[in-house]
């Protein structure tokens, strides 16, 4: 009798597992986000009960699937109308630095109800995990590492609290920030306030009860809560671990500790003054930018990637590699001219466009923000457009989502206008790369009462472009309609 070969037997377990981690177990109203049964460890938000791997199906990539139940249908139903508020400016969030929650919606059944709600997928892990992996190599974080981390959780915070009305994060630990392959920080999505009280017990895990501050709690949470969360995150960040003595909870012995052992004076005063008791007298997250250790003027270099990357819907997406082709690599692009001895010269040969390249892909990505180079401003959130109901015979959970809101911003915009055969109309075609690489291709008869400003808003209205692109757009058709009317005038 044969016997089976022990890899193969294991291969094929492996498959069948695969297989069942695989299977869709509901989707949403929409079709879009299919639910698989694999669970994931992505802790965004306190008190989520379950999250699960899903499928854009739209755009082909992981998503993550957070359930948030309430057994108490009461309970729910008195705090309904904030949670579909909070959630909609949630979903509006737009910001590097911050884990994009991308759509949400409500399944209320006879006794319980879920808020379910999709989330970017961040695959390479939490920043505790990574800082565990680097302390078996190092004694202390890299100086550079350590601003870089800071300068982009700030970023992301200070775009929060600088919202109308503020957005408290109130969950920011080393276990709700992520650390992606490039370096690109990003923390979990903020939860809102009203849901906070309901599923406080959850949120006091001993471990990482040291992250919140003595007021916590107490009082409701400002803004103040999260620079003290911050605080704690920059301190373990710069000695990679806070040692516990084998308790669960970190002690006060193990903080000071911790803070005794900084070197540089700068940093030390930084973080102490984020874990300052009194919540009235720490600073701001864009305060914290301007400290002296961190600001830096920056090169022009970065001011130029910048504009750069806030103009590229004009410019075609190959345009490095366009431009390279076009110069004598042997020309002078920068010069120091000396009296009295030789001058210093640089030539387009001596520049590595492979490297140019990648620099304005990190730009682009939110690495290199400039949030310590502007003042604070207020960001408006945009109130979500609301849409019909969808059908329930057609849903496949209970609620209908949300109107869709495009939430990626346009990299490339380009257009064509033809006249159709009798010389009487114009057919515009109007193709948009966005900020993923998806392209979007849209063509409409302009009637003679069009113009480029109703047109672009009426686009953000179907949630075809991000309201910022809105005014791009205007002027884009704008020169695009003078360009090619003004022959026939």
């Amino acid at each position: 009798m044969a016997v089976a070969d022990p890899e193969a037997r294991l291969s094929q377990e492996k498959e069948e597992e695969s297989e069942e981690e695989s299977e869709v177990l509901e989707e949403s109203p929409c079709g879009r986000w299919h639910k698989r049964r694999e669970q994931v460890n992505q802790g965004n938000m306190p008190g989520i009960q379950s999250t699960f791997l899903a499928m854009d199906t739209e755009e082909g990539v992981e998503v993550v699937w957070n359930e948030l139940l309430f057994t108490d249908k009461k309970a729910f139903k008195a705090h309904e109308e904030k949670i579909k508020t909070m959630f909609e400016q949630l979903v509006l969030v737009d910001h590097p630095n911050i884990v994009k929650l991308h759509k949400y919606w409500l399944d209320v059944k006879d006794s319980k109800a879920r808020v379910i709600f999709i989330t970017e997928y961040v695959s390479s892990g939490s920043l505790k995990q990574f800082l565990k992996k680097t302390k078996k190599n190092h004694k202390a974080m890299n100086a550079r590492a350590w601003k870089r981390w800071c300068t982009q959780i700030l970023s992301a915070l200070s775009f929060l609290h600088s919202c109308e009305p503020p957005i408290i994060h109130g969950n920011l630990t080393s276990d709700t920030i992520f650390i992606q392959h490039n370096g690109l920080i990003k923390i979990g999505s903020a939860l809102p306030d009203d849901l906070r009280s309901p599923i406080r017990i959850e949120r006091e895990e001993l471990r990482n009860l040291h992250f919140f501050p003595p007021e916590y709690g107490q009082k409701t949470d400002g803004t103040a809560v999260d620079i003290f969360s911050f605080g704690m995150c920059a301190l373990e960040m710069a000695v990679l671990e806070i040692q516990t003595n084998g308790d669960t909870r970190v002690s006060e012995e193990a903080i000071m500790r911790a803070r005794h052992s900084l070197d540089d004076p700068n940093m030390r005063e930084f973080i102490l003054s984020c874990l300052t008791l009194n919540p009235d007298k720490r600073p701001t997250a864009n305060n914290l930018l301007f400290h002296r250790v961190l600001f830096e003027v920056h090169s022009l270099k970065l001011l130029a990637a910048h504009c750069f990357i806030n103009n590229q819907y004009l410019m075609p997406e190959n345009v490095v590699e366009e431009k390279i082709k076009d110069l004598d690599l042997n020309m002078v692009m920068a010069e120091i001219r000396r009296e009295g001895r030789p001058g210093a010269q640089w030539r387009y040969s001596e520049v590595s466009f492979l490297e140019l390249d990648k620099f304005l892909e990190d730009v682009r990505n939110g690495i290199y923000p400039l949030m310590n180079f502007a003042v604070s401003r207020p960001h408006a959130l945009p109130r979500a457009l609301s849409q019909p109901q969808e059908d329930p015979q057609k849903a496949k959970t209970p609620t209908p989502e949300p109107f869709d809101v495009e939430t990626r911003k346009v990299v490339q915009m380009q257009c064509n206008m033809e006249l159709n055969e009798d010389k009487t109309q114009w057919h515009l075609t109007l193709l948009l790369i966005l900020e993923d690489r998806l392209h979007r291709q849209l063509s409409y008869d302009l009637l003679p009462t069009d113009n480029s400003k109703d047109l672009a808003t009426e686009l953000v209205h179907y949630g075809f472009i991000h309201e910022d692109d809105c005014e791009k757009l205007a002027n884009f058709l704008e020169n695009a309609f003078h360009k090619y009317r003004s022959p026939l005038l």
